[in-house]
């Protein structure tokens, strides 16, 4: 029993592989022509529309820019 326990545990773990759903979301492929503007547009595939932390750090610094807009 154990040991058909160890093996299903084994061959899960040997599933596991780092997969991206889009081609330009995998940061191996981002330098490519592909995963440039304005090639990524037509697609919507851009890496900044496919990775949160990217998205974020957009976020942050559009706030400063409105903040100070609408103190006039």
């Amino acid at each position: 029993m154990k040991k058909l326990l160890l093996l299903s545990l084994l061959a899960t773990l040997m599933g596991c592989e780092e997969r991206y759903r889009y081609h330009c979301q995998d940061p191996a492929n981002w330098p490519q022509k592909r995963c440039q503007r304005p090639d990524c547009l037509f697609t919507q595939d851009c890496p900044d529309y496919l990775v949160a932390p990217v998205l974020e750090k957009q976020i942050v610094q559009q706030a400063p820019a409105s903040a100070a807009s609408s103190d006039r």
